[in-house]
């Protein structure tokens, strides 16, 4: 007896389009939750160190920096703490410039970092809404180079005005300047 056989069906090939992108994680502060929302670029972190406040970081585009500090001092953060940048050579964006700013009201801190690319080294100032920032990005202009678009003076406050280049910058020639103190006996 022959037996009998059924066909197979061949398996359809269906196109499964998975999401790749990581779901966005929103911070568990509620002031940083409610900053987060009108924001859905920005991109929070947190570290809890071993001892110590945690520590909350709000990565920023350049575009939305000024509207972003300054939903952050309408939530909160009243007291300007610093600025100051680090050059990452080989990076692209090659420099970060990181904001510090604090909340006495709600006892917290929180770090914005803004990349800033090394072929357009320009950020907006935040002098309008921070006025204790204005020291902070002449200092970072004058040692790294980044120019602060619509700060009042932008000049040199570390080095002499007639100081060419910025010394911080890691590719920046390394050499000496002699010194000669008061004071002390010239060699012969």
């Amino acid at each position: 007896m022959a037996e009998e056989t059924t066909p197979q069906e061949e398996p359809q090939e269906t196109e499964e389009i998975v999401d790749e992108t990581p779901a966005r994680v929103l911070p568990d502060d509620p002031i940083l939750a409610g900053l987060a929302e009108p924001f859905p670029d920005v991109v929070f972190t947190s570290f809890q160190p071993v001892a110590g406040a945690r520590q909350d970081t709000a990565t920023v585009s350049r575009e939305e920096l000024l509207s972003f500090v300054e939903a952050v001092k309408d939530a909160g953060f009243e007291t300007f703490i610093d600025v100051c940048s680090v050059d990452h050579l080989n990076r692209k964006p090659r420099y970060d410039v990181v904001i510090n700013l604090l909340s006495m009201k709600h006892t917290h801190r929180l770090i914005i970092k803004v990349g800033v690319p090394g072929d357009d080294p320009t950020l907006a100032s935040i002098t309008s809404i921070y006025a204790g920032a204005n020291f902070y990005e002449r200092e970072v202009w004058d040692l790294m180079g980044i120019t602060f678009e619509g700060h009042p003076d932008l000049t040199r406050i570390v080095l002499p005005d007639e100081w060419e280049g910025h010394p911080l910058r890691k590719d920046y020639s390394v050499g000496s300047v002699p010194v000669q103190f008061k004071g002390s006996h010239k060699s012969s």
